[in-house]
């Protein structure tokens, strides 16, 4: 079988550096080319010097490279992909968008968090969302997989089991999440600057992230019903990792379980789930042991106080939450097992 050949455009933000780190020991693919519409011309490995004598290749336009390629990661700012998807599309090459621009259905929800219009309307009818885990059956041989947002990921992973089982209420479900500076993007604003962010815990953008509207998409698919959170997001001193606790009150039905019920509810959920790792009783899910890694984690707490479920689920942002989601995509897309080059083991400390 020929490898498949694959270029990144933004390979020189976080998200498509990672990408590049983990396609250079996938298996089944080759690393055609890389753009970046900031540093045309320069070596990667300038960029990143940890590529060095790795991926000796030199940054080129977007454009240029999507003839020559099977696949191509989009890791771009909103309002970008969609000119990218159209060109893919007429070279009969796939196009996995790591942003914005393809994972929300409606136009209109698009339009009020992100400020545009669909310039394509048809490529989104066509085009597929997909978090694997949930949406891997619908993936098929789409021209365009929109990658979901890292916050999404973590908390529809963590809620799935209990939603589907329909032990919670869902009419109002409270998040509050936690990332690391990665994924506010490389480039430097006042509040990612080092004095700010060393040593300090602060929420942002509450009750107003422009992920709000995705996450209620995938629950509201989830439970059949209209979902609504209250999300919270918050900004760790780290360079990486998500931790999601997420509050949801037991309805009639789930009052009737124990703590062991729902934890098994959850095991069985993700038996047969590489990348889903479900603590055992008593244990918190820590973003350290997903670093680096494709996995995520997730605990359960009981509150039979109030009848509240305590779901904390943790992912490393730039793998499981944009790269390595992207890739797992990707082998969905291309016929191959959904692991292929993603086994990494987290680092211990």
């Amino acid at each position: 079988m020929n490898k498949i050949k694959v270029g990144v455009i933004g390979a020189t933000g976080y998200a498509g550096a990672e990408l590049v780190r983990l396609l250079v020991n996938h298996p089944e693919v080759e690393i055609k080319a890389v753009a970046s519409v900031s540093y045309d011309g320069q070596e990667l490995a300038d960029i990143y010097p940890n590529l060095k004598e790795i991926v000796p290749m030199t940054l080129t336009a977007p454009e240029d490279i999507i003839p020559e390629c099977d696949i191509v990661f989009a890791s771009v700012p909103h309002g970008v992909s969609e000119e990218l998807a159209v060109k893919c599309v007429e070279n009969n090459t796939v196009l996995i968008d790591l942003g914005a621009d393809f994972r929300l259905h409606d136009e209109a929800d698009y339009k009020k968090w992100y400020g545009k219009e669909y310039k394509h309307p048809e490529l989104h009818e066509k085009a597929v969302y997909s978090i694997p885990e949930l949406h891997r059956d619908m993936v098929g041989k789409a021209m365009v997989i929109g990658n979901p947002g890292c916050y999404p990921t973590s908390i529809s992973l963590g809620l799935m089991p209990a939603i589907r089982a329909g032990i919670i209420d869902t009419s109002h479900i409270i998040i509050d999440s936690k990332s690391g500076v990665t994924g506010a993007g490389r480039g430097l604003t006042q509040g990612t600057h080092f004095p700010d962010t060393n040593e300090a815990f602060a929420a942002y953008k509450a009750g107003c992230h422009r992920h709000t509207p995705e996450i209620e998409q995938t629950l509201t698919e989830l439970a059949g019903s209209e979902v609504r959170v209250t999300f919270v997001p918050h900004l760790l001193p780290v360079n990486r990792g998500i931790e999601s606790s997420i509050y949801v009150e037991l309805n009639e039905k789930g009052k009737k379980l124990g703590a062991a019920q729902i934890h098994e509810l959850y095991t069985s959920a993700y038996k047969d789930e590489k990348f889903i790792r479900v603590e055992k009783p008593g244990c918190y899910a820590n973003l350290k042991n997903v670093r680096m890694s494709n996995y995520c984690d997730i605990s359960l707490h009981l509150d039979e106080h109030c009848s509240t479920l305590i779901i904390s689920s943790v992912i490393d942002n730039m793998v499981k939450g944009a790269a390595g989601q992207a890739i797992q995509n990707m082998n969905i897309r291309f016929g191959l097992p959904e692991s292929t080059g993603l086994e990494y083991v987290p680092p211990a400390f």
